[in-house]
């Protein structure tokens, strides 16, 4: 077999080849026209110039761990702003704030919790993006990191040594390219559900922690169709947006809850690297469109063990537990407005069956924050209500201890019941742990029995 030396003027060059080492050792001499010639595309070179620029710097670009966060934060932008993203105006702004304070008012009767105090905001869509980035990093670091870790290994698998050794450093760049590729599908998730929310805890977790706010473009959207009047509209948004507020700040240990049992499912993560090898054999390295594609059907989604469905388990029934209050608090509290009723409904239906934005964003990280036991939550609060009142209900947020767990959803009206047990219980265990500490126990080389004989005592013959 004849030997061919990289510095051969005769030896055949392959364009992809050539490419792919300039696009890795960040070389710039790359002449687009002929790429396009050798792959058979239109050779205009504007288009391909800035085509090339984009390739090459996903590939390049560093980052601080395996996910791409720029690149993410940069793609949610684009997709926000893509269409129509007008900014809020002026009048938008009074309206907002004017349904916020309305909001207040209409919830002071209805729960323990006082206002916040908090300033309520008009946010455009790429605000949105901007004010929660930094939540949707931290719920979706843990599962991204091994996702975009086991994709880069599976894509480098697949090159042939001699390749690899062209490159020099491929792991770095494969690194940086899965990085790359798994922080555009984000970006393009959260760049999506900023078309779809409404407010800044629309998805039922603080996504930008001490702020109330209401996207005026989607709470319009939100009632298109309606025939309900936009005020309407965006006061009963407003007074969810303000119901929120009032838990997430007065139970202070409820985002940690939340986001620990996000952890909690993110800890046991186990990629099928079989999977993401079969499919990284269709992948073209040089096109980017192809990995895209495939992140989007959700193909590197981990599989869940047991384990990890108990996380999601728990996960649902707090987020039932938090939307079903807000239901309830909602409702009671906008009782006067025409179209409540109706408002509830759709927002109930919305909430336990996501949007095609919320589905996608699932796909991707294997993750739903979807509350779909809401109905059975609401009646729960409910029911609370009238067999404690308005405060004794609030109570039950004092300590994550107290929440209702998945049996109380199956049966409401058995709560108390099994509250009362556990209550029990727990004051035997301290009023036997208060007379140890006293001293008021029974010494057992003292304890006898009614003759007043030990009755560990041995008899004559010497057997106990």
């Amino acid at each position: 077999m004849t030997s061919h030396q990289p510095n051969d003027d005769d030896t055949p060059k392959d364009p992809l080849s050539e490419m792919l080492a300039k696009l890795f050792s960040g070389d710039s001499s790359i002449d687009p026209q002929e790429i396009a010639k050798a792959a058979g595309m239109p050779s205009d070179p504007n288009s391909m110039a800035m085509m090339m620029q984009q390739v090459q710097a996903m590939f390049s670009a560093p980052s601080d761990g395996p996910v791409n966060w720029q690149m993410a934060h940069e793609q949610a932008r684009r997709v926000a702003a893509s269409g129509t993203d007008p900014s809020v105006t002026a009048q938008q702004t009074r309206e907002v704030d004017e349904a916020l304070r309305i909001a207040e008012m209409w919830l002071d009767p209805v729960t323990e919790f006082p206002s916040t105090s908090t300033l309520g905001r008009a946010w455009s869509r790429a605000e949105w993006v901007e004010a929660t980035m930094d939540t949707w990093k931290q719920l979706t670091e843990p599962v991204a990191n091994s996702i975009a870790e086991a994709l880069s290994d599976a894509i480098s698998g697949q090159l042939p040594e001699e390749m690899k050794s062209m490159m020099g450093g491929a792991s770095s760049m494969f690194r940086n390219m899965g990085g790359a590729m798994f922080g555009l599908q984000l970006g393009q998730a959260v760049g999506a559900l900023s078309r779809d929310v409404v407010s800044s805890t629309d998805i039922g977790v603080p996504l930008a922690e001490g702020k109330m706010a209401l996207l005026p473009a989607n709470v319009q959207a939100f009632g298109e169709g309606l025939d309900i009047p936009e005020q309407e509209v965006r006061i009963f948004l407003a007074v969810r947006e303000a119901a929120h507020a009032r838990l997430f700040t007065h139970v202070p240990w409820l985002s940690a809850h939340l986001f620990g049992t996000i952890a909690s499912y993110a800890r046991g993560i186990r990629i099928d690297l079989s999977k993401v090898e079969d499919i990284a054999r269709d992948i073209d390295p040089s096109n980017p469109e192809s990995m895209q594609a495939a992140l989007s059907q959700g193909v590197f989604t981990p599989e869940r063990t047991p384990e990890q469905e108990a996380a999601l388990a728990r996960l649902e029934t707090s987020l039932a537990l938090v939307e079903g209050w807000v239901d309830e608090l909602t409702a009671a509290a906008t009782v006067n407005l025409p179209s409540s009723s109706a408002l509830r409904e759709m927002v109930r239906r919305r909430r336990a069956t996501g949007g095609p934005a919320e589905h996608a964003f699932a796909s991707l990280v294997g993750l739903e924050l979807r509350p779909r036991r809401l109905r059975d939550a609401a009646t729960l609060w409910a029911h609370l209500t009238e067999e404690r009142s308005i405060s004794g209900r609030d109570a039950v947020w004092d300590h994550p201890d107290l929440l209702p767990t998945t049996e109380d959803l199956d049966d409401p009206e058995g709560f108390a019941a099994r509250r009362q047990l556990l209550d029990a219980s727990e004051s035997d265990v301290d009023a036997a742990l208060a007379r140890l500490l006293d001293g008021e126990f029974e010494d057992p080389e003292t304890d006898q029995d009614e003759s007043g004989d030990s009755p560990s005592e041995p008899d004559d013959s010497g057997k106990s």
